[in-house]
Formats: structure tokens, C-alpha cells, sequence
């Protein structure tokens, strides 16, 4: 392990460590200490110090661990993994899982990582990645079915993150078309998926989630509409970050595998019970202009349904649209 990520182990206990312990317990001079210190403020994290006392991580924080993970993991689950990598910081976990899925990287193959420099979501857009936060996890799932075939796996996924978040104990968690998970019109959680190969025949399939656990409220700041978290929602409730990582590994892995045999159809009825849009009035983005109507529901594909005027229902393609609520 980078002397980094030994330095945050240690200190991920929320108390005062000093410098000189620190060096000792890892094998390096104050010195050494003091300049990885400074780099991990760099990075973002916020470290306190006090002559006499030491340096502690504020807030304390539980880092993700390859055991924890692995223990909390069921056994249909410990068989499809393939691999699980943990980093202290990367760009973004779906771009590191794609660049090894181009080298050979089986399937069941997991990446998560501390925090993100560039978290992508839908359209280019940032996904804010504090540190030790929240969960940024991308899973590489190789398939025969051709990427022509894989219309409706993105909403086929938010269905095993809202399976996660059940289990977790939040109650009224929401499926807002294509790709996000709300709570109250607040978004909670979201699903990027990239595809790589051919029309027709094998591709890779990177399914990457994030989800909001303890977002910092300053981090938080920078983010374009409502969000909410874990730690709101369930406060002394909140279940262990390496528990939801290994919760959500298995929920991608059952949807993954049901969604080769049987594709969206499977969900369809599940993500109607949760589709926060149906019903109501709806504004469509599109790059041509906008398109308004009143949502009603997704089909077997995938696609949003609008009803544009009274008996007149269009279809819109996942990745076509953005979607904003209309009051």
C-alpha cells in the first residue's frame, strides 16, 4: 500500500497521532510524515494539527477495505468477482475500468475508489467526489449480446441501486428516468454505464454508480440541484460503507446476469412501482429543442414514454434526453 494510503489508515480513527509515531509505526522520518501530510491536504483532505498533540483526519471516516468488503460479500457474489481494486484517488472509476477492460480484464472485474478527480455523470457532466464521502464503484460485466441488444441496462441497474438502498433501510427512494435515484425530488444516487465493441457480438459493459453517503456540505455547495445523502436520511442508522459497497456489488451482479437472460422486461414492473416521473407533467430537452408532455411509464426497451398530447405517446432513447420535472 502507497505510504499515503498507510498514513490515512492510521489516522482514519478521528485522534491525535503524532509525527513521530506515525514515522515510527511505518518505517519513515518525521519528515517523510510531514510531506505526504502535505500532500493528502492537497488532495482535498482535511487534516488538523496541534503542537503537542499530532495530526488527526477531520471528520473521522471509514476507509474501504478489500476484507470488510469481501466478508460482507454472499457467496453467489464471491463467485462472479473476478477482482476488486480500491484506490485512494483516480480520475474517474468508470475511465480506469474501461482502460483495463481494453487490456483483458475479465468479467466481475470491480473498481472503487476513495474519491475522484474527474467523476463523470450523464452528458459530460462532473460528478462531485469528495473524499472518503461516498461510494464511486464501477463494475466490468462482458456480455455476447452486442451493445444493439443492451437498450434499458442503465435503468436495469438503477434497479439493483434502489435494491441496495432498501436492504440499507431507506424507504421512499425513487427511479427518475434514465439514470438517477431521488428521495423527496433529491438526488441520492446515479448510473453511468459505457459500452465497448461491436453492434452485434461480445462488448464490455462498464456499469459505474455513485452514491451520496456523508457528502461534506461544503462539496455539496457545488452541486446544481437538490442532493441528499445517506447520513440524512438514516443518521445513527447508517449502515458501513465497505457493507453498501458489498450490497451493491451483489444487487449489480443478480441484475446483471437476469438482464442477459431475460433483458429489461424483467423490470419493467419493478421500475414502474418506483418511477418518480409517471404521471405527471414532464419538460424533454433535446438538442433540437424541447419536447413537454406527461410521462407514462418506459417500455420493454427502456425508452421514456411522453404523452404529447391526449392519445398522441412518443418514445425517447436513453442518452437522447435530459428530463426536468415540469411544476
Amino acid at each position: 500500500m502507497h505510504l499515503r494510503g498507510q498514513l490515512l489508515r492510521h489516522l482514519a480513527d478521528g485522534e491525535y497521532h503524532s509525527g513521530e509515531a506515525l514515522g515510527a509505526q511505518l518505517g519513515v522520518s518525521r519528515m517523510a510524515v510531514w510531506k505526504h501530510l502535505n500532500s493528502l491536504r492537497r488532495m482535498g483532505i482535511t487534516l488538523e494539527s496541534i503542537r503537542g498533540k499530532g495530526y488527526r483526519l477531520t471528520p473521522a471516516c471509514e476507509l474501504l477495505a478489500h476484507d470488510s468488503i469481501l466478508s460482507s460479500l454472499g457467496p453467489p457474489a464471491t463467485v462472479r468477482l473476478a477482482g476488486l481494486e480500491i484506490l485512494l484517488e483516480t480520475g474517474s472509476t468508470n475511465t480506469r475500468l474501461r482502460d483495463q477492460a481494453l487490456q483483458g480484464a475479465p468479467t466481475g472485474t470491480v473498481c472503487l475508489a476513495e474519491m475522484q478527480t474527474a467523476g463523470r455523470g450523464r452528458h459530460g457532466r462532473n460528478w462531485i467526489s469528495p473524499f472518503a464521502g461516498n461510494l464511486y464503484l464501477s463494475l466490468l460485466w462482458r456480455s455476447p449480446l452486442g451493445a444493439a441488444a443492451l437498450g434499458g441496462l442503465s435503468l436495469a441497474a438503477g434497479v439493483g441501486v434502489l435494491r441496495t438502498l432498501q436492504d440499507a433501510g431507506v424507504s421512499g427512494a425513487g427511479l427518475k428516468w434514465p439514470n438517477d435515484l431521488q428521495v423527496d425530488q433529491a438526488k441520492l444516487a446515479g448510473v453511468l454505464v459505457d459500452v465497448i465493441g461491436e453492434s452485434n457480438g461480445q462488448c464490455a459493459v462498464i456499469v459505474g454508480v455513485g452514491l451520496n453517503v456523508r457528502m461534506p456540505p461544503t462539496a455539496g455547495t457545488s452541486i446544481d440541484q437538490p442532493w441528499t445523502d445517506l447520513h440524512r436520511l438514516l443518521a445513527d442508522a447508517l449502515p458501513s460503507r465497505n457493507r453498501l459497497a458489498a450490497s451493491l456489488i451483489g444487487h449489480l451482479f443478480n441484475v446483471l446476469e437476469t438482464f442477459e437472460q431475460q433483458g429489461m422486461p424483467a423490470f419493467q414492473a419493478e421500475w414502474a412501482r418506483h418511477d418518480v416521473l409517471a404521471g405527471h407533467r414532464v419538460e424533454l430537452k433535446l438538442a433540437q429543442g424541447a419536447v413537454a408532455g406527461v410521462a407514462r411509464g418506459i417500455d420493454a426497451d427502456g425508452a421514456l414514454l411522453i404523452e404529447v398530447r391526449p392519445g398522441a405517446v412518443r418514445r425517447f432513447s436513453s442518452g437522447e434526453v435530459s428530463v426536468r420535472a415540469v411544476p
